[in-house]
């Protein structure tokens, strides 16, 4: 077993300050701590937000998120070095950014990607600028530099490292323009899942992540990965999506693996979710899906 460590992340630098922000205090209020048996890590507070578009890169902050990632990264490095499971709550997809880069430093890491959207958008395509919906892509290397080369370490993750699971917006990212996928990363859409069961699509998920040269890999939960009729509470919804039971086996088979090392949850909304049931909901489904690890919830 091994000790959850929470770390609050309530930066929108990379969306917009829509109520994600609010999403540590409403897990945490809502028992996450104890559903998890975990120790409170701290709290990163983003720098101020800026609604004015980048001319040079065509990014919202992005100086502002590169600096946010190096802080989180330092903090997420941290509690990895006291032999603890990093959980960071966003906020925000680009969130992500930082705690790769936290793994970066140690080497080279793989990611399971759980995300209602891929996420792989370039600036000229993403109609507000937003980071949060081209995490994937920066995270990658694919981008204005002052995001995809932090620290100098060029990019965070190999696309061969990478495994995207349950998206749903193939049709809506290609209408918008989004650059297509690389071929060398593993893309599991929500049919994809539905064609062999959450379980079996997740077990070839990790043995992807662990076949190859990285060293343990990184999860990532966008909550808007879940069903719209069972989680509305996300900026940009989508029909469709997995069931609650679906993500929490989801969850168990890949943070099982004594080779996974941290997961990050975004894009939680507590305003759109006015009597937190929602919360209360969410804290229970990362209660089970970290029981293999943490021996609560299960």
């Amino acid at each position: 077993m091994q000790q959850a460590a929470v770390v609050e992340a309530p930066s929108v630098l990379g969306l917009r300050p829509s109520g994600v922000q609010d999403s540590p205090a409403a897990l945490l209020d809502a028992g996450l701590l104890a559903a998890l048996g975990a120790v409170w890590a701290g709290r990163v507070e983003p720098p101020a937000y800026d609604p004015r578009r980048d001319a040079e890169t065509g990014i919202l902050n992005p100086l502002a998120i590169a600096r946010y990632s190096v802080q989180l990264a330092d903090r997420v490095g941290g509690v990895l070095g006291r032999g603890c499971f990093p959980v960071v709550l966003g906020g925000d997809c680009s969130i992500l950014l930082g705690s790769l880069l936290a793994l970066r430093r140690r080497g080279r890491y793989g990611l399971l990607f759980l995300d209602g959207h891929t996420d792989f958008y370039q600036p000229s395509a993403e109609p507000a600028g937003e980071a949060a919906s081209m995490e994937l892509a920066l995270a990658t290397g694919r981008g204005p530099l002052p995001l995809t080369d932090l620290e100098g370490r060029g990019p965070l993750i190999q696309d061969e490292d990478v495994v995207a699971f349950g998206f749903r917006d193939s049709a809506e990212s290609a209408g918008a323009g989004m650059q297509p996928l690389p071929p060398k990363l593993c893309a599991i859409d929500l049919d994809g899942v539905r064609a062999t069961g959450a379980e079996a699509a997740a077990r070839r998920a990790v043995d992807g992540l662990t076949a190859g040269q990285s060293a343990g890999y990184w999860v990532h939960l966008d909550v808007d990965v879940l069903d719209d009729a069972v989680m509305p509470a996300v900026d940009y919804r989508l029909p469709g999506g997995l069931s609650w039971p679906e993500l929490e086996t989801v969850l168990r088979t890949a943070l099982a693996d004594e080779r996974a090392r941290g997961l990050d949850v975004t894009i939680f909304n507590p305003r759109l979710d006015p009597g937190g049931t929602l919360a209360v909901r969410l804290t229970d489904c990362l209660s089970r899906g970290l029981s293999a690890r943490t021996g609560r919830g299960s």
